[in-house]
């Protein structure tokens, strides 16, 4: 059995050396990743911004159920995709079950309230005469709304980068509807559970360690911004 002084230098190896097949699954990770996170953040921006904006009956409720689902384990958004995707189920006939599709639909559902809850929190911090302003200078109402996302730039990009580092992360919901298929669905965290298990350390460590270099990287980048939102703030 390896020693993990072994594993470590061994996993160290598959990523120094290009490696196709980790280097694979490291892609197929990020892919997947990359465009649910940018498809979520468009509609996320919206529902933020209506939240923050304007007031409607059941608007704090919606606002609570965004902060509820913020909560809900990934496996259980899996599970309820699975079967709403599942040959049985209402959307059988798309056959999108075991695909990469289907992981980013699941990602997408797990990073949309961390969107949403962030980026109203972050609206929500600026003076409203911001909008009021933009709106009195002439600026219609699609300018004035991309003002006022510049003035809340910090705010959102930190949103988009913990919703980033959340789905990327996660195990359940990708094991769940991609159904870990080498060199199509299997993703960091799906390969990372299946490597150990077969007591691969190697493969599962050198996986292991880009999560974690991701995880510095977003941080150092979170503080980074927390920074400048500070330096900046009059």
């Amino acid at each position: 059995m390896q020693t993990l002084t072994d594993a470590t230098l061994e996993a160290l190896f598959l990523l120094l050396s290009g490696d196709p097949t980790i280097w694979g699954i490291i892609g197929i990770s990020f892919q997947v990743s990359t465009i649910a996170i940018f498809s979520a953040v468009p509609p996320a921006l919206l529902v933020a911004f209506t939240l923050a904006h304007f007031r409607f009956p059941g608007r704090k409720i919606i606002i609570s159920i965004f902060s509820a689902l913020l909560s809900v384990p990934a496996v259980v958004v899996g599970l309820t995709l699975f079967i709403v995707l599942s040959r049985q189920g209402p959307l059988g006939d798309f056959r999108l079950l075991f695909t990469q599709s289907a992981m980013v639909i699941g990602q997408f559902l797990l990073s949309f309230p961390i969107l949403v809850s962030m980026s109203l929190a972050a609206i929500q911090a600026v003076d409203d005469r911001a909008w009021e302003t933009a709106r009195t200078l002439g600026a219609g109402p699609f300018q004035a709304f991309f003002t006022l996302l510049y003035e809340v730039r910090f705010g959102l990009l930190t949103a988009l980068l913990a919703g980033y580092g959340r789905i990327i992360a996660e195990v359940g919901a990708s094991m769940m509807l991609g159904g870990n298929i080498m060199e199509y669905t299997r993703n960091i965290p799906t390969a990372i559970a299946l490597e150990t298990s077969k007591g691969n350390f190697a493969q599962g460590i050198a996986l292991g360690i880009v999560l974690v270099l991701l995880s510095f990287i977003l941080n150092a980048f979170l503080h980074s911004m927390d920074h400048k939102t500070n330096v900046l703030r009059p």
